[in-house]
């Protein structure tokens, strides 16, 4: 990520406070904008045009989107087509990114993060149903009939409106990987970390919560879980932050000990 775009997700991010009461309707729309920009590479230029000036960009929002989408996500358009990204591609992200804080700040007492990460196990243990998802070649139309059937009646619309745009818009990545991300932009919005944590057996809800509070002393923020069982630990667990590794897994220490013996 570009110092622009840093400084420009940080710029837009306060655009949010001014969305008002319409959250959830206003993040479907922006995401179901970057969707269409996503599309067309003509559009994104327009928008990212660094010689055209507020005005004009806001005539081009009005132009393309002035019919299809409310006045709060125009103005979170705007705001994000008005900074200047490293990239289209981190534009993309910047709209992305938006939309999902706007479902979370959205979504009341849901637990978003959980849902996701819920949703992203079960996918990840049907070959077949990842496949469906993540196909290049399944039609648009299906994809999110599937995302209906699975998850209409058990996930909250926020979670609904988030797995749509991933399965819509995957921009060349995996299902997984969308998924644990949107989890830890919607944890991020409402103020945790997410530690995914890896262990051989499942750890008790005791566990999590001693965990929770050692690494919350930590950090100084709360901290939300994304578990994964993997045998291959033997023993002991793996706790991932962002890019920090707390490695106290048994087969991280046999590893450390057999290249010692070797060196």
């Amino acid at each position: 990520m570009g110092s622009a775009t840093r400084e420009a997700l940080a710029g837009t991010r306060a655009a949010l406070a001014g969305v008002g009461g319409g959250g959830l309707q206003a993040a479907d729309e922006l995401l179901a904008a970057a969707r269409v920009i996503g599309r067309s590479s003509q559009l994104r230029s327009a928008l990212l045009d660094s010689e055209a000036d507020e005005a004009q960009k806001r005539a081009l929002v009005e132009a393309v989107f002035g019919g299809r989408i409310g006045a709060e996500a125009r103005a979170v358009l705007l705001s994000a087509a008005s900074a200047r990204w490293s990239s289209q591609g981190d534009f993309l992200a910047g709209l992305e990114d938006l939309g999902f804080r706007l479902a979370a700040a959205a979504a009341g007492t849901a637990e978003l993060d959980a849902e996701l990460f819920s949703f992203d196990r079960t996918v990840a243990g049907d070959a077949e149903l990842e496949l469906a998802l993540g196909s290049k070649l399944g039609a648009p139309e299906a994809k999110e009939r599937l995302v209906e059937r699975l998850l209409g009646g058990s996930a909250s619309p926020a979670t609904v409106v988030i797995v749509r745009h991933l399965v819509l818009q995957p921009r060349g990545r995996r299902i997984g990987e969308m998924l644990k991300h949107a989890a830890t932009v919607v944890a991020d919005e409402r103020g945790y970390d997410v530690a995914t944590v890896t262990s051989a057996v499942p750890l008790t809800a005791d566990q999590l919560e001693r965990l929770g509070r050692n690494l919350a002393a930590t950090g100084g923020r709360g901290i939300r879980f994304d578990t994964i069982v993997d045998p291959t630990v033997l023993g002991g667990v793996r706790v991932q932050i962002g890019d920090d590794v707390i490695d106290g897994s048994v087969a991280s220490r046999l590893s450390s000990l057999r290249q010692k013996l070797a060196g």
